[in-house]
């Protein structure tokens, strides 16, 4: 089934209600670009989703291993720059890991955390259609 996204802006700044039906948060853009910096950017969104599914895959390995392991964080960031040919964003990933492991039990933690789905995701191919009307 597809995953589907609704989203209402809201006239103050850039402000816009993002639902999955389920659950609702809010974006826009910092206050340099003329929001409100009341949620986070959209390219924050992004990395954000990055982020918690690089953390969820290190604890799901972590349970199905039965490792012993305590919190779970990551920091991420990222830097976009121009280049002839479009956009190049390079991101750096640093996770934490507390537990009762060992070197080589963290070690395949983090690999199994840089192959987490939407990693593979954003790494493979990509078709975004013209936008429509919405109806």
């Amino acid at each position: 089934m597809a995953t589907i996204i609704k989203i209402k802006n809201i006239p103050e700044g850039y402000q816009s209600i993002i639902t999955n039906g389920t659950h609702t948060i809010v974006g826009d853009e910092p206050v340099k670009s003329k929001g409100t910096d009341l949620g986070l950017s959209p390219s924050e969104l992004i990395i954000s989703g990055l982020a918690m599914c690089k953390v969820a895959t290190v604890r799901y390995i972590a349970r199905q291993k039965g490792y012993e392991i305590g919190e779970v964080n990551a920091e991420l960031s990222q830097e976009v720059k121009r280049e002839s040919n479009g956009l190049k964003t390079n991101v750096k990933v640093a996770i934490s890991i507390d537990g009762e492991i060992n070197q080589d039990q963290k070690n395949e933690l983090l690999k199994q955390a840089n192959s987490c789905y939407i990693h593979r995701q954003i790494m493979g191919e990509w078709n975004i259609e013209p936008a429509n009307e919405l109806l």
